[in-house]
């Protein structure tokens, strides 16, 4: 249990709502259309949630071990040393000797081995489908960051991250629980995808000057000016609130999804945000309650990544809100 445990906390369990949240919001919508299609199986549904959170634990470890392999864990020290303000390292549990390369690859394979077993048995009762979907989830994160393609290094991190969690997430999820796929559910799917896109572009914008520097090719590296990345964040923000109107004014959405419109002004404060870090990158912010939560506030502050931490948690709380209202819709 203690190493489960140990695992667990290497494998990055904060980042988990952008997995969790869209699964669970997938298993809702496919509950809530039970009564139209007589095969909703619930437990099939959470089966696929779990399969999920273990794929993406999986994900998070392999990315640790192909980044380490690549750059080591202590690369972000040297950006601090040459004055880049840089988060604190990865791999820490590697650099520290708590734990070797190959040990992290068993504790990859255990993870996605029960990913995989998941995925089996919705496969044995759901057919080819879920298969096709699962294999290119696999492949897509797998390749996220490891040879031969590392798409993350390449400018399609983002793209590769709002597709597996978005579309192909949701869809295989509510494919799993219910046998059928919806129009609203990639609508939506489309959305939440965004949103998460939008998690990791955040990110990659702060981490724009330490990425240049290790040649890591991410979507705010490609686009260089730092007025065109703003312009990107808007155009994903903007963009994932526009699919929910549209979907409703077309009628293939219900009403009470406008209610996703309360999580705006986590938006218009993540935007602020990241303008103000790219105007003044030294200016400090208190968390406020419209931002969502944000716990150890004060921890974060004393190992300096405060900065860093506000935005990120806003653009994840933008997500697991946004999610939240929608699976508060399903049952309305």
């Amino acid at each position: 249990m203690k190493l489960l445990r140990f695992w667990f906390r290497n494998a990055r369990p904060t980042a988990l709502p952008q997995s969790l949240l869209p699964a669970t919001l997938a298993l809702c919508m496919a509950a809530s259309a039970s009564h139209s299609h007589e095969g909703f199986s619930l437990w099939l549904g959470l089966i696929a949630v779990f399969g999920v959170v273990m794929g993406h634990l999986a994900m998070n470890l392999f990315d640790d071990y192909f980044d380490y392999r690549v750059k080591k864990a202590d690369f972000r020290d040297r950006m601090q040393h040459k004055g880049m303000r840089a988060r604190i390292s990865k791999c820490t549990y590697l650099k520290s000797g708590e734990a070797t390369l190959n040990q992290l690859l068993i504790a990859c394979f255990v993870f996605g081995f029960l990913s995989l077993a998941a995925g089996a048995v919705i496969w044995y009762f759901r057919g080819f489908t879920i298969l096709l979907i699962a294999l290119v989830t696999a492949l897509l994160g797998l390749q996220y960051s490891g040879a031969p393609l590392r798409l993350s290094y390449h400018g399609l991190g983002e793209l590769v991250i709002g597709l597996m969690f978005g579309p192909l997430l949701m869809a295989g999820v509510y494919f799993s629980a219910s046998g059928v796929f919806e129009p609203s559910v990639i609508i939506i799917s489309v959305s939440v995808g965004l949103l998460v896109a939008n998690i990791v572009y955040v990110h990659s914008i702060m981490d724009y000057e330490p990425d240049c520097e290790v040649g890591k090719m991410t979507f705010a590296v490609l686009l260089r000016d730092r007025r065109l990345m703003l312009l990107c964040l808007f155009l994903l923000l903007v963009t994932a609130f526009g699919i929910i109107v549209v979907g409703v004014v077309k009628g293939w959405l219900s009403a009470y999804s406008l209610l996703v419109f309360l999580t705006l002004p986590m938006a218009v404060s993540l935007f602020y945000l990241m303008t103000e870090f790219v105007r003044n990158p030294a200016r400090s912010f208190t968390p406020r309650f419209w931002m969502g939560p944000m716990s150890n506030w004060k921890r974060l502050q004393t190992i300096g990544i405060e900065w860093f931490m506000i935005r990120w948690l806003t653009a994840r709380n933008l997500l697991s809100f946004f999610c939240l209202i929608l699976c508060i819709v399903c049952f309305i």
